[in-house]
């Protein structure tokens, strides 16, 4: 695919979306820089298009670009990490960590950005940054490319899908801090935009269903069952449309507790064994000792291991 047909295609998308240059590149690259873009007279880095194209809603592997060794090898680090991550490797992680941020240029806001998530989502794993901490931490990396970000306004501004990632973390972290009524705010918020922006495309990397989870979570939390009970429904049903099951246990366990505490016990019990059956499928420890806990704690059910 040629640079200036790649202009051309953020181009258009901008202009469907009734966005200026500004308001698409603002805390990412500079306007000239995505006006020589769109005309096929410059190249931002690889990691710049990303964020552009996620800004747009747009699939960040539609188009084919020459990387440096520098870039191909931050690629590699950063897929590393992301994989430390999921499995828990805290220290591996960290470790390689280091390795990226050695060769991430100070300036490359969209690396320092990943830098800071990085260092949340593993230390909250072992711990070592307390929730406000962690809300620190977050903040100064949403706005490396946010500049203006403010928390009672998220609406306001536009984002990539991994900004949209940071937003949801810093929720997380408010409801590891005990401010759940916080924490829904953020998210009540965040739905609202995700549902409003691209709610189509930004769904195929899993943004919906993650945000409805979390979501119901907290207003789990904050006792307010026939909400959360709602929005894990939502949650459940966006799973099953498009194709992104990691959330679909956590709203099926939403959904029973909540089903619980509204006085059907019936349906929570069903609830229950369909997370626990789903849970074995897909070899999901944790979610299964969740449910076994919570089915035995509120019901007296108990599953054959």
């Amino acid at each position: 695919m040629k640079n200036v047909f790649l202009g051309e295609y953020i181009k258009q998308r901008r202009l469907d979306l009734g966005l200026t240059q500004e308001q698409l590149c603002d805390g990412i690259c500079e306007p000239m820089t995505l006006s020589r873009l769109e005309n096929g007279k410059q190249t931002p880095s690889r990691n710049r298009i990303n964020a552009l194209l996620q800004r747009l809603g747009l699939p960040d592997d539609r188009y084919f670009a020459l990387l440096s060794k520098n870039e191909l090898e931050m690629e590699a680090l950063q897929k590393e990490i992301v994989a430390c991550n999921a499995n828990h490797r805290v220290e591996e992680g960290f470790e390689t960590l280091k390795k990226f941020e050695q060769i991430a240029d100070h300036d490359d806001q969209i690396a320092q950005q990943f830098i800071l998530r990085s260092k949340v989502l593993l230390g909250r794993l072992d711990q070592r940054y307390t929730p406000q901490e962690q809300i620190d931490l977050l903040m100064q990396a949403i706005r490396l490319t946010v500049p203006r970000f403010n928390l009672d306004e998220i609406e306001r501004f536009f984002y990539s899908t991994d900004e949209i990632k940071i937003i949801n973390q810093i929720g997380i972290a408010y409801s590891d801090d005990g401010q759940n009524k916080k924490a829904a705010d953020i998210y009540y918020q965040l739905l609202k935009y995700v549902r409003k922006h691209f709610e189509e495309t930004i769904t195929s990397v899993g943004i919906l269903p993650m945000v409805y989870f979390n979501y119901a979570r907290v207003l789990d939390l904050c006792g307010r069952y026939e909400d959360s009970a709602e929005c894990a429904e939502e949650g459940r049903k966006a799973c099953l449309k498009y194709g992104h099951y990691q959330y679909l246990p956590h709203c099926l366990e939403i959904q029973a507790e909540c089903a619980h505490f509204m006085g059907d016990d019936k349906k929570s019990a069903d609830l229950y064994r369909k997370c626990y059956y789903l849970c074995q499928v897909i070899e999901y420890q944790e979610g299964l000792e969740i449910t076994k806990k919570e089915a035995k704690e509120y019901l007296g059910m108990e599953f054959e291991t």
